[in-house]
């Protein structure tokens, strides 16, 4: 039996053990995660948190919807038995009646079967890191191993454990810029789990540095259910140059190879963020986004489009 259940009902214990022991468990459905990346979230429990699926609920205008979180790119169904379409399609109808609208993610391992829905299909890229470093790096596309030695010849150097902040300074003071959607409250949020995770255990902070010893790249990965997830970075125009991020990326895939652990670039859809990726080897890996719309005109509307613009 599936139940709906609000944030206070929630058994946080049962909760965190059923990710944990899920075959598809992620940091993103962990509790501590989802507190902070979506405060009162709701959730879809069947029999005693067997399977479950996280709801970000929000309300605007009085009417409950649910959108993808900033900084979680998976959420749906996590499972510690078995998975498949017909459970999936169980727990979406299971959304209850009155959230009138939903866009989000669900997860890599949740495949749906029902023409009635509307599924987009996102792509994500994964490594491997079982193998010794010397077999993944040999696998390299052309245009990293360039990029690679380019930061070799620039003298970078490595730094782990860099305050969260840096990193986001330097978002901000580039790519951020171009991002009008990113306002102050989604800077603190992403702060506020960055900080978590390190106090965790799980947050690893890395920068990389010039000769002349100025930050130009940094990222945040989260390591957490077998995965390390490549969830922030920042960089400047003199990383581009220099080849900063293929050496802090190459850096992190030294550190960790060889180990059961599985890579995760977070993305992309983009081409070019894609084709990065791929230059170290990764795999697509496709995941579907879920809408639905209940609503009426002229809400039906108004709520795609703010959708697209949150």
């Amino acid at each position: 039996m599936i139940k709906y259940l609000k944030n206070n009902e929630i058994d946080i214990v049962k909760w965190d053990r059923c990710i944990n022991q899920s075959f598809n468990g992620n940091v993103y459905a962990l509790s501590w995660y989802l507190d902070i990346a979506h405060e009162g979230w709701e959730a879809l429990v069947e029999n005693d948190y067997e399977r479950i699926m996280p709801l970000p609920v929000s309300k605007k205008y009085s009417i409950s919807y649910m959108l993808q979180p900033f900084f979680i790119q998976q959420l749906g169904v996590f499972s510690t038995k078995r998975l498949n379409p017909e459970v999936i399609n169980k727990f979406i109808n299971h959304i209850p009646a009155h959230i009138k609208y939903v866009n989000i993610n669900l997860n890599s391992f949740n495949k749906v079967k029902n023409d009635s829905l509307h599924l987009v299909k996102n792509n994500n890229h994964t490594q491997d890191l079982i193998k010794e470093y010397p077999l993944i790096a040999k696998k390299y596309s052309t245009n990293t191993k360039r990029n690679l030695k380019k930061g070799l010849k620039n003298n970078l150097s490595l730094m782990k454990n860099i305050k969260p902040e840096a990193v986001i300074n330097l978002f901000q003071l580039n790519k951020g810029k171009q991002i009008e959607k990113w306002k102050s409250q989604h800077y603190h949020k992403l702060t506020r789990l960055m900080y978590s995770s390190v106090y965790k255990g799980k947050g690893l902070v890395y920068g990389v540095f010039t000769e002349a010893n100025q930050l130009c790249a940094g990222a945040f990965f989260v390591k957490s259910n077998n995965r390390l997830i490549f969830l922030f970075s920042g960089a400047d125009k003199t990383a581009k140059e220099t080849g900063a991020m293929t050496f802090l990326i190459d850096s992190v895939i030294r550190e960790f190879s060889p180990s059961q652990l599985v890579l995760d670039f977070e993305g992309s859809n983009d081409p070019n963020l894609a084709r990065f990726y791929k230059g170290f080897g990764a795999k697509k890996i496709e995941y579907m986004g879920l809408e639905i719309n209940r609503l009426t005109f002229p809400f039906k509307q108004l709520f795609a489009l703010y959708s697209l613009l949150k």
